[in-house]
């Protein structure tokens, strides 16, 4: 392990030693624009009090030029990630002045030039501990500070950090900015942007005050963003979470900004939320992307308070940020942010993440153990995130909403601006809910694993509940009956379960086509039907009137996909059936992608291809149905272009559509995001050239564009073309992460292993030396995207059992896939002969 992966035990010996005040950084980027200039002034200047001797300063930049501690110069001691201080008085002031890196990865300082307009843009990322790639600090959480930023950059540019802009003056070359100081903040949500961005401003006023409000892209996107929606959501939350938490927002001006090559969905930066560019739609949106918009910004708003105002003492209590934040984001949505399905959204994809996630053998507790800075990096996942956020969901129902409220309002007047854990929490709902939460901590929180519910009957017709792994859950269980082609709700049955089996007492399964438990997606577990119920939704699932019903009935048909006990070959014939006639277009176009990933992963070999172009007709059928303009209209189209990638039998229509020689579908946006989507799957089928790949990015020289075209370019099916962009990504470090990412999908595109199938062996003997050559962001892509998806577990269990001394976040990764490819192997023999 290197100095840069630092342990939870060395941290907390740090802060026990050592009490932040301030720290003031000054930094200069006004030679940003100059792409040959790699790196950038900075200056930290700390103050604390210090009950040791000697201690270190966190510093992964290019180089430290002077240190100086107490007002003397000090030799440098830096091992390129530790900056060693000694001779510490009570009371220090330590300045250090060095020079940090541009990034080009989407860590610390990422500086991206724009294809359009040439204009270059930069924004920082931290999370979890890259602050140090930009400035000196104390990079752990426990240690807050009250920052205040100087930035000097190029005059005309938009200079933003998390205060308030408190003076500005010209300079030589640009123009000098000043911030209000903060209140105290750890420092990985610290930030500081700058470039020329487009703004829209806004505010948002309460009885007592008004909040600026900015919103903010790149300027060629100017024209594509929608900010009005996005004030709009965000003065619905600040107005919902004032009053939920008791709490007054804190931090002044709430800017966020949408900047590009970005590696997360957004970043709860006090006062300045970064987010992906992806939430600005170039083109047509559904319903279903409007509604993932609203909820990022909500579920970022939260963290304002959960995360930001109160932080976990270390990552091992991630989730007492995560957790609340995604599931807030889901309740905001629907009493607040006028998105009455955002429960449905959650269903179908949050929980579907945590339920793939809680099946992998490196699956841990929500309260989980990091002891170290790589593990944090990889914790942020679905455990964390999704699960955390559905047993709060069932807490609440468990104390009530308004205990549950109240205890959050006591945990924010007990602890803010500090630092906490798990009992801290449980402490504030158990005084306001009047319940003993710490059994329900030990069941939920502090064990690991996904519960497998069912409900059998028996040959006399009683229906019993039956549960894999006992644990506590309040569930109903809907009883439908089939009339008149339809699925009607006749009732359901409340249960509290903890045993392995629990009687449904009152009711039987006469006259009862489905039972499916966990109706009202209370609970977290993953729900199998019965052979009876299964015919029953295989029938007539788009009949039903309740969205939620109908999201945990496609989780059960894809967890049963997933595990092979539902053939491929009929979840396809299932999504053929009621995709089209789904009125939810989140379950939709998650219906039309499970069935796409159970062609290429799941379906046997000899299947496949059969399957694929019978997938193809359908979604080429469904589109033409479709009505026009619709979010069902413009879904089917994405699949279509998923399932040409696989399947050239509409390949000639497709290019005639393109290149307008023949109509699309009435009504039907061709907008750059999807003409690329069907370029690129011609491509991968040898239905387009190089040439055409030329012309689109001549329509659409955008950076979305040149990505796009940089995927099609590797995407074509040549052994040779993919050999070329294989090692391109492994060893082109001038490929931005997006321009990585790109590649990457370029060589996986469809599913065309054959070509690269020759490379497998170097895959493994290139991993370990990449993770330590590579940031873990850059390492982390090319060790999943390029993982072989061979037919044989011989080569990864070889590694794995060779590189038993490999830093731990690696194996985790390998583990992780190789579990992948496990189960594709499995499920592919349990397929039906034939199908």
């Amino acid at each position: 392990m290197t100095s840069a992966n630092l342990t939870r035990d060395e941290t907390a010996a740090r802060s026990a030693a050592i009490r932040l005040d301030t720290v003031e950084v000054d930094l200069d980027v006004r030679d940003a624009p100059d792409l040959g200039t790699q790196t950038f002034p900075t200056t930290a200047t700390l103050t604390f009090t210090a009950a040791a001797d000697a201690t270190w300063i966190d510093f992964l930049g290019d180089a430290v030029d002077s240190v100086t501690v107490n007002g003397t110069a000090r030799d440098v001691e830096w091992d390129g990630s530790r900056i060693r201080i000694d001779g510490l008085a009570a009371h220090n002031v330590v300045t250090v002045r060095g020079r940090g890196r541009y990034s080009t990865s989407g860590e610390g300082l990422h500086r991206f030039r724009d294809p359009v307009d040439g204009a270059v843009y930069l924004y920082t990322q931290y999370e979890p501990a890259d602050s140090r790639r930009v400035y000196p600090v104390f990079e752990q959480p426990d240690m807050k500070a009250r920052w205040r930023f100087t930035v000097t950059a190029p005059a005309g540019w938009q200079i933003l950090s998390n205060g308030a802009e408190t003076a500005r003056e010209d300079v030589a070359g640009g123009v000098r900015v000043r911030f209000a100081e903060t209140l105290p903040l750890s420092s990985y949500i610290t930030a500081v942007a700058a470039g020329p961005y487009h703004r829209v401003d806004g505010e948002w006023r309460d009885a007592a005050r008004t909040v600026p409000l900015g919103v903010l892209c790149r300027a060629s996107l100017a024209p594509h963003l929608d900010a009005d929606e996005i004030l709009d959501i965000t003065r619905r939350g600040l107005q919902f979470f004032e009053r939920a938490f008791a709490y007054p927002y804190p931090w002044g001006k709430y800017d966020q900004i949408f900047v590009p090559e970005y590696n997360l969905g957004a970043m709860e930066n006090p006062g300045l939320v970064t987010f992906t560019e992806g939430y600005v739609f170039r083109g047509a949106s559904t319903a279903a992307q409007h509604e993932g918009r609203a909820n990022t910004i909500l579920h970022e708003m939260a963290h304002m308070w959960f995360g930001d105002l109160v932080t976990m003492r270390w990552w091992d209590d991630l989730w007492l940020k995560e957790s609340f934040a995604d599931f807030m984001g889901a309740h905001a949505a629907v009493v607040a942010g006028g998105f009455p399905d955002a429960w449905v959204t959650f269903a179908s994809r949050r929980k579907g993440w945590a339920y793939v996630q809680d099946q992998l053998p490196t699956t841990h507790p929500i309260v989980a153990d990091i002891p170290d800075l790589e593990a944090a990096k990889l914790n942020f996942d679905g455990i964390t995130y999704a699960k955390g956020a559905s047993v709060l969901k069932q807490l609440v129902a468990f104390v009530g909403e308004e205990a549950f409220f109240r205890g959050a309002q006591r945990y924010f007047a007990d602890h803010a601006y500090g630092n906490t854990t798990l009992p801290d929490l449980l402490t504030a709902l158990e005084a306001e809910s009047g319940r003993d939460l710490m059994a329900w901590s030990r069941a939920w929180l502090q064990t690991t694993g996904v519960s497998e519910i069912a409900v059998e009957r028996d040959a006399a017709g009683a229906l019993v509940l039956t549960q894999t792994d006992a644990r506590p859950h309040r569930l109903t269980c809907g009883l439908f009956t089939a009339a008149d082609g339809r699925l009607v709700r006749q009732g359901g049955l409340e249960v509290d379960a903890v045993d392995p089996r629990t009687p449904l007492v009152g009711a039987t399964d006469a006259g009862i086509d489905l039972v499916l438990p966990n109706v009202d997606d209370r609970t977290y577990a993953k729900v199998r039907l019965d052979a009876r119920s299964t015919d029953a939704a295989a029938a007539h699932l788009s009949t039903i009137d309740d969205a939620v019903a109908r999201a945990v009935i496609w989780a059960s048909l894809w967890n049963a996909t997933r595990d092979g006990d539902l053939p491929v070959a009929r979840f396809v014939e299932i999504a053929s059936r009621h995709a089209a006639s789904e009125s939810n277009v989140a379950l939709v176009s998650d219906a039309l992608a499970h069935a796409d990933v159970a062609i290429g992963r799941y379906a046997a070999v000899d299947a496949r291809g059969p399957l694929a172009d019978a997938w193809l007709e359908t979604c080429w059928a469904a589109l033409w149905a479709a009505e026009p303009g619709s979010d069902a209209q413009l879904a089917w189209a994405r699949a279509l272009g998923a399932a040409a990638a696989r399947s050239a039998n509409r390949a000639d229509e497709i290019r005639r559509i393109l290149a307008h020689t023949a109509p699309a579908p009435d009504g039907l946006p061709l907008d750059p995001e999807l003409r690329w989507a069907w370029l690129i799957a011609l491509t991968a089928t040898g239905n387009a050239s190089v040439d055409e790949a030329d012309t689109e990015l001549a329509a659409d020289p955008s950076a979305q564009g040149h990505v796009a075209h940089r995927t099609a370019l590797a995407a074509r099916p040549d052994g040779a073309v993919r050999h070329a962009a294989w090692y391109a990504a492994w060893d082109d470090e001038t490929l931005t992460n997006d321009h990585l990412a790109a590649t990457i999908a370029g060589v996986r595109a469809g599913d065309r292993r054959d070509l690269v199938a020759g490379l497998d062996a170097e895959y493994f003997s290139r991993i370990r030396p990449a993770w330590t050559a590579r940031s873990i962001e850059i390492a982390r892509r090319l060790v999943v995207g390029l993982f072989p998806s061979s037919d044989s577990l011989a080569d990864v269990d070889t590694w794995l059992a060779s590189n038993e001394d490999a830093p731990a976040a690696l194996r985790r990764l390998v583990i992780e896939q190789r579990d992948g490819l496990a189960r594709e192997l499995r499920v592919r023999a349990a397929q039906p002969t034939g199908r």
